[in-house]
């Protein structure tokens, strides 16, 4: 009977025991995320007494301090881009419009030439023209970038499809003293995709090549392992791998993408559908050469 006392005695003080420690740590582990909340401290829960179940439920907390933590980062990343784009979309109207109310005060002044007025007037009509560009591109870029995209998906013959919009630029090629090398995969090639889709991505990708090759275009169609792979290369100035790591960036501002006509979202919008159809798009530079990568998984299905 005594040992029977004694051994109740013993379990008893076991029992009281860790159900103290347990609320000392309970109340340590309070006054640690009261800490962290109030950002007096950035560390994360520690733990003396251990518990299999409150070590797990420790785990579990700071798991979601990590998410948190992320959370914060991704949200001070997206404010800060979203200034850098309103900081960048302020520049890019704002310089054709000020060109276009610069030439209109100068086309009130009753001094000038007909010859002056009449190249007044062509620069503000390439203003505008690059004013309404810059806001068909923003405007395509919003509206392909939503969730609910729509995509038309229908069988297409990649090979007809990329040399039909080729064709559409052979007065381009020929304006710039281009005269492009085409390498195409004799054997046709399927995907079931949006038509348009891949239509616009070639076309941005060609302008890009045009407008800012050095020398000379390069085009090739071919099947690497399950993908279709279409590489554009055109020779550029000296580059360096972090621009073009940043070329499809929607608010990059540099000269490879942002002079001339339009905003320079040619590259962004492109990356965008092939995002939609679950394809890829990269940029690489070798000797003065930019190498732009599309990729289309045969094998997908929609």
């Amino acid at each position: 009977m005594v040992y029977l006392i004694i051994i109740v005695m013993i379990g008893f003080t076991y029992v009281l025991t860790r159900f103290c420690l347990l609320k000392k740590e309970i109340k340590s582990a309070a006054h640690q995320l009261d800490q962290y909340n109030q950002n007096h401290t950035g560390k994360k829960l520690t733990i003396n007494y251990y518990d299999k179940d409150f070590e797990e439920l420790s785990k579990e907390i700071n798991n979601q301090i990590d998410l948190t933590k992320q959370a914060e980062a991704e949200k001070l990343s997206t404010q800060n881009e979203l200034k850098q784009a309103i900081s960048h979309i302020s520049h890019d109207i704002r310089t054709p419009m000020t060109s276009i109310l610069g030439y209109i005060q100068f086309l009130e002044s009753d001094e000038i030439s007909h010859e002056e007025k009449k190249k007044s007037i062509e620069t503000i009509k390439n203003s505008a023209g690059r004013l309404k560009v810059l806001l068909e591109d923003f405007f395509e870029l919003s509206v392909i970038e939503q969730a609910d995209y729509p995509l038309k998906v229908e069988k297409v013959r990649v090979n007809e499809l990329i040399m039909e919009s080729l064709f559409g630029f052979h007065e381009e090629f020929k304006k710039n003293h281009i005269e492009p090398e085409i390498n195409m995969d004799e054997n046709e090639m399927i995907l079931m995709t949006d038509s348009s889709a891949v239509k616009r991505v070639v076309e941005n990708l060609v302008m890009n090549a045009i407008k800012y090759s050095t020398q000379d275009v390069t085009i090739q169609l071919k099947k690497v392992h399950s993908a279709v792979q279409l590489q554009i290369s055109n020779s550029v100035d000296q580059m360096s791998k972090q621009e073009v790591n940043l070329m499809f960036d929607r608010f990059y501002k540099a000269d490879q993408t942002r002079t001339g006509s339009g905003a320079g979202l040619g590259l962004p919008v492109a990356k965008s559908l092939m995002e939609k159809m679950n394809g890829s798009i990269y940029a690489d530079v070798k000797e003065n050469q930019l190498t732009m990568v599309c990729e289309w998984n045969v094998s997908h299905t929609f």
